[in-house]
Formats: C-alpha cells, sequence, structure tokens
C-alpha cells in the first residue's frame, strides 16, 4: 500500500491509563479488557485518508513505567506526533501529566503535536478529573483535547485522526522540512485512494463504531 506521507506516533502515559487498548481499539477495531503490561514498546500501524491523501500512522505504544522510561525517550525522537493519555477516573495519573510533558519536550523535536486524552469515558460515573480540568490543562501547555473510550471505541478515531490532520496542516504551512525524516514524517509516493486493504481504513470509511 502505498502512501503519500508516513506520520510516527507515539502513545505516553501512566502505566494502566489504557494506552495499548487505544491503540488496538484504532488499529484492530477490538477491545481487549485484560491486557499484559507493556513491556519496552509495542507497535501498530494503520492507512487514514487527510484531504484526499493517504496516510500511513506508525505507532509506538510505550510502557508506562518508570523503569522502562529511558527506552520510552529514545522514541520521542522522530516522532511527529504524541497522544498523552491519563485515566479519568485516576487522579495520579492526571497528576504525573507535566512530568509527561516535560520528557515529551526535552526529547521530541519542537513542532511535535501532542494530543491530551482523557480516557475511559465510558467510566463517567467515576470520574475524578472533570473534563474541564482536562481542557484547562491542554489550554495552558499548547495541546489538543478530547476525552476518549477505548472500551466503546468513542473518540478513538478522532484522536488518532485529528492528530494527524493538525500534522498534515503543519506540512501545508511549511512548518516540517519534510525532506528530514528526523521529525518523524516521510514522504510516500503519492498512492492511490480505494487500494487499502486488511487493516488499512481510511477516515471516509471509519467512526461508524463511535457512540
Amino acid at each position: 500500500m502505498s502512501y503519500a506521507y508516513l506520520f510516527k506516533y507515539i502513545i505516553i502515559g501512566d502505566t494502566g491509563v489504557g494506552k495499548s487498548c487505544l491503540l488496538l481499539q484504532f488499529t484492530d477495531k477490538r477491545f481487549q479488557p485484560v491486557h499484559d503490561l507493556t513491556i519496552g514498546v509495542e507497535f501498530g500501524a494503520r492507512m487514514i485518508t487527510i484531504d484526499n491523501k493517504p496516510i500511513k500512522l506508525q505507532i509506538w505504544d510505550t510502557a508506562g513505567q518508570e523503569s522502562f522510561r529511558s527506552i520510552t525517550r529514545s522514541y520521542y525522537r522522530g516522532a511527529a506526533g504524541a497522544l498523552l493519555v491519563y485515566d479519568i477516573t485516576r487522579r495520579e495519573t492526571f497528576n504525573h501529566l507535566a512530568g509527561w510533558l516535560e520528557d515529551a519536550r526535552q526529547h521530541a523535536n519542537a513542532n511535535m503535536t501532542i494530543m491530551l486524552v482523557g480516557n475511559k469515558s465510558d467510566l463517567a460515573h467515576r470520574r475524578a478529573v472533570s473534563i474541564e480540568e482536562g481542557e484547562q490543562f491542554a489550554k495552558e501547555h499548547g495541546l489538543i483535547f478530547m476525552e476518549a473510550s477505548a472500551k466503546t471505541a468513542q473518540n478513538i478515531e478522532e484522536a488518532f485522526i485529528n492528530t494527524a490532520a493538525t500534522i498534515y496542516k503543519k506540512i501545508q504551512d511549511g512548518v516540517f522540512d519534510v525532506s528530514n525524516e528526523s521529525y518523524g514524517i516521510k514522504v510516500g509516493y503519492g498512492g492511490v485512494q480505494g487500494t487499502a486493504g486488511g487493516r488499512d481504513v481510511s477516515s471516509s470509511q471509519a467512526g461508524g463504531c463511535c457512540s
């Protein structure tokens, strides 16, 4: 499958916030309630369509434990986008966002697009962090924000695709030198729409599963 661009993503945040479940829901359209702790880094990929152009997302799902932090840091370099995830039912995962963000800003390129995701919106009855707090944190730090649920698939498509749309706009605005792959962007060979196979899905077809 050819593509116009390839964007590299990294998913970061505390252990147990649902990073692997977000990735699985986006790439495989399924939810796995019991998931082993990620050891090091896991990987997924999917095709989407932005502005009628096929774009491949290459997504690295990182371990949240402190003991793997040095491995995680090495993946910040060369990432065009990041999903910074917390669990809306666990206040401490929200409190740790500033530390994750500091790590990202220190090790990633300055123009990396960061989407803040409050996961587990299906557990709103157990909410420990308000939507307003998430919005405020995102506003203060220049992030895109949405709440999502890896279980129900709510806003999963949007989280990944809106991040890609922001990166694509930055390319159009000349923010990135796309010939320099250290920005996490690779120029492909154009690609023809409609030739997607397997798990490759365009954004125009996607989103039906979201509530």
